[in-house]
């Protein structure tokens, strides 16, 4: 699978070649076109510049060429609408597809009929957001009528928005909303697009070409300052491109005024499962700062596969809507309710069954046997079995909530003298946090009692949250001021 990421003046391409043992190998591509556009106002400027842009990448990536034609391709904001639509609770699921369409027609600029369109949902804990996407089908049929002049299948289209949501995502609590800007560091200029903590909230691609005369953080909090006059007080700043491998997240901190996380440290704690699918095909490191749209879309795909602009709707009712699937039954329920259910039919056909057994009771002589006294024996108190917990096989994530310097680390190595050995350590979102939070997965939850006793000289009590399943940790703890 070909991942084609488009922009005004660029082209990034990583392609994705599956091995025997699930991994991909990698190869990558990218050029900025400084003389052209190749967008003008989200539509192709020219279909033959693009062809020729794109087979420039493919001969990069192989001199054989590439055999597998299925492209996945992303497009930049400027190309498609986006609007976000809350579901209000007491409206029937039949009826949901048929409200997003109306809102849809009656809130975009566009004619539903003449576009094609796709949507999802986003859930919290009380809140449901449709993010619906649409694009003209004119504008569409110019990027398919580019990739097929180079052989290209196109069979999946994405906006970039949601590749990008899909870096940070698993940082979000749905508990607490945020108010999220995303920006792309690039040497010629910043680019930014503004989240909470369900997605994104604004269609509005903000851009700004740097120079010697302007400083990046100087520009990023003068942005912040116009959210806040408009009433969105920014939370965090998600750090993304090339050119942010040298910031220092403390004091860039500090000179913008916004917490600020650099996308380098959220995709090796967070994500590191899908970077182990990911192998490079050369002896340079395949950099994620470098794709990170690529890389996004990656992601998004294997989470959301029946998402894409392709799901050429027509503004026809579009498939019903459904909510997040369930995960399929595990093999080890299936064999146990299976192996119930034929056990159960064995004693019910067999308490049904006439049988006549005859015994002559005469024939038989009763043995006697001597009436013995037992001795009583004392009651032992019952033992319920602690479970083993293997500390070294606990993966720990340590979030220095408190704002002391070198807290996480002290704290890592605490756990390490308890016989833990994976443990992460990083930032927590603010350091605001008065009591330690300890967070564990449902599956491990007797892991807690375990680590609370092992701090409980530094801690006299933690708040306790359940951890989702999906986390990369096991468990995560959130270190607070009361953390001795």
């Amino acid at each position: 699978m070909l991942y084609l990421f488009i922009d005004s003046n660029r082209v990034k391409v990583l392609q994705l070649k599956k091995s025997i043992l699930g991994q991909y190998e990698t190869r990558v591509f990218s050029k900025t076109y400084q003389s052209s556009n190749f967008l003008e106002q989200g539509k192709i400027s020219s279909v033959d510049f693009i062809a020729s842009a794109v087979k420039e990448a493919l001969q990069s990536l192989s001199s054989g060429g590439v055999k597998n034609k299925d492209t996945l391709l992303i497009l930049p904001q400027e190309s498609y609408v986006f609007l976000r639509i809350a579901i209000p609770s007491d409206i029937a699921s039949s009826a949901i597809s048929t409200f997003i369409v109306d809102k849809a027609r009656s809130n975009i600029q566009l004619n539903l009929d003449d576009c094609s369109y796709d949507y999802f949902l986003e859930q919290g804990t009380v809140e449901k957001y449709i993010h619906f996407y649409a694009i003209e089908n004119e504008v569409l049929a110019k990027y398919r009528e580019a990739l097929h002049l180079i052989d290209l299948k196109l069979n999946i289209v994405l906006p970039e928005a949601v590749t990008y949501f899909k870096l940070f995502q698993k940082t979000l609590r749905k508990d607490k909303k945020e108010n999220i800007f995303y920006v792309t560091y690039d040497d010629n200029k910043l680019t930014g697009l503004l989240y909470d903590s369900f997605g994104q909230v604004s269609s509005e691609k903000w851009i700004v070409p740097l120079d010697k005369t302007n400083k990046v953080e100087e520009e990023l909090k003068r942005k912040a300052a116009e959210f806040e006059q408009k009433g969105t007080k920014l939370n965090r700043l998600i750090l993304a491109g090339e050119q942010s491998e040298k910031v220092r997240q403390d004091t860039f901190t500090k000179e913008i005024g916004v917490w600020t996380n650099p996308l380098k440290r959220i995709i090796p704690e967070f994500y590191q499962d899908y970077l182990k699918l990911l192998l490079s095909s050369s002896d340079k490191p395949f950099s994620v700062l470098s794709y990170e749209a690529c890389v996004g879309a990656f992601i998004f795909n294997e989470q959301n596969k029946d998402f894409s602009f392709l799901n050429n709707n027509h503004g026809k009712t579009k498939k019903s809507f459904t909510m997040p699937k369930v995960g399929l039954v595990k093999k080890e329920v299936i064999i146990f309710l299976s192996s119930f259910i034929l056990s159960f039919l064995f004693f019910v056909i067999l308490s049904n069954m006439n049988l006549n057994f005859h015994f002559n009771l005469s024939q038989i002589k009763p043995k006697v046997t001597p009436t013995l006294t037992p001795t009583k024996i004392p009651d032992k108190p019952t033992v319920t079995p602690t479970p083993a917990i293997k500390r070294d096989e606990i993966n720990i994530k340590v979030l220095n909530g408190s704002g002391t310097v070198g807290k996480a680390s002290e704290v890592k190595d605490l756990l390490k003298e308890n016989g833990y050995q994976e443990i992460l350590t990083g930032n927590a979102d603010n350091f605001e946090y008065e009591q330690t939070e300890l967070q564990v997965k449902k599956s491990k939850s007797s892991v807690a009692e375990v680590i609370k006793n092992d701090l409980k000289e530094n801690v006299a009590s933690f708040k306790e949250t359940v951890l989702d399943e999906d986390e990369a940790a096991d468990v995560v703890i959130i270190i607070g001021s009361d953390f001795k």
